[in-house]
């Protein structure tokens, strides 16, 4: 059996709170709204019950931010693509920002098993005038069981229209993309952090976020394979390979601290879920 599961979120100004509506269809859904920077941003946790994605599943999630707004959504632990047998299994969102709208895009890792085949996509569109921080990492495989990943692909489009476009297809047997030293060079996660803005970012502006991530990025045990550049007036992308899943959240985690301090005046805030 195939789940189908949608999820749509609509975040809207209250005064000066974030609030927020959802709705869904299948085993797709988020908690309870939590509030612990104040009512001005609203976090969210974003759960699938059935605990991975298989052959044939579809996920479709939809998130409008209203102008004003700023939420942060993150998930209890890792998104799981399983084995197929043939099939592919898809995951889709869609985030849309409103004017003046804050957007934090943090799922904690994909785990790409063994045999999978599997589709994950990421659309932001902002409007001018919205800004938000997103990320993903991938690990190919589950090296702490022992299972390497032999077998399968894993297809992956992070998109921001106009402005920037990262797609690529990961099949288990492409040595030279995994293996080469201009590509995974051996190691099986890859990380993605982004800073995005509506429009462009002032050159002061820009240069002091750049400044904040590299300097994160010199002092920790991946430098020697993470880099971050401004690929477009409004876009700034870390990327770091890494050999476990661990090492590579955190120095994310850090980049972020330093991004969210230097774009948005905001102290560092981990969801909670994340401490459990």
């Amino acid at each position: 059996m195939s789940w189908q599961g949608e999820l749509s979120l609509r975040y809207w100004r209250d005064g000066e709170a974030t609030r927020a509506h959802d709705r869904h269809q299948g085993p797709l859904r988020v908690l309870q709204a939590l509030y612990p920077e104040g009512t001005g941003i609203c976090h969210h946790v974003l759960v699938h019950p059935p605990g991975g994605i298989a052959g044939g599943d579809e996920l479709q999630i939809q998130v409008r931010l209203e102008a004003g707004t700023h939420a942060l959504i993150t998930t209890p632990g890792a998104t799981r693509f399983y084995r197929s047998e043939g099939a592919t299994a898809l995951q889709q969102a869609h985030l849309q920002l409103q004017a003046g709208a804050r957007l934090e895009w943090l799922p904690l890792e994909t785990l790409a098993y063994p045999g999978c085949i599997a589709d994950n996509r990421v659309r932001a569109e902002l409007a001018p005038g919205a800004e938000m921080l997103g990320w993903d990492v991938l690990a190919l495989g589950l090296p702490a069981s022992g299972k390497a990943f032999d077998r399968g692909s894993f297809h992956q489009q992070l998109e921001l229209p106009g402005q920037w476009l990262e797609r690529g297809r990961i099949v288990a047997g492409d040595r030279v993309l995994l293996e080469s030293p201009l590509g995974w060079a051996g190691r099986r996660v890859l990380a993605t952090l982004w800073f995005a803005a509506g429009q462009a970012l002032a050159p002061a502006r820009r240069d002091a976020l750049l400044d904040a991530a590299r300097g994160v990025v010199a002092g920790h045990a991946l430098a020697p394979t993470a880099g971050v550049t401004a690929v477009q007036p409004s876009v700034l992308v870390l990327r770091a390979l890494a050999p476990g899943v661990e090492t590579a959240l955190n120095l994310l985690m850090q980049v972020r601290a330093a991004w969210r301090a230097a774009a948005w005046q905001l102290a560092e805030e981990a969801p909670r879920v994340w401490r459990l």
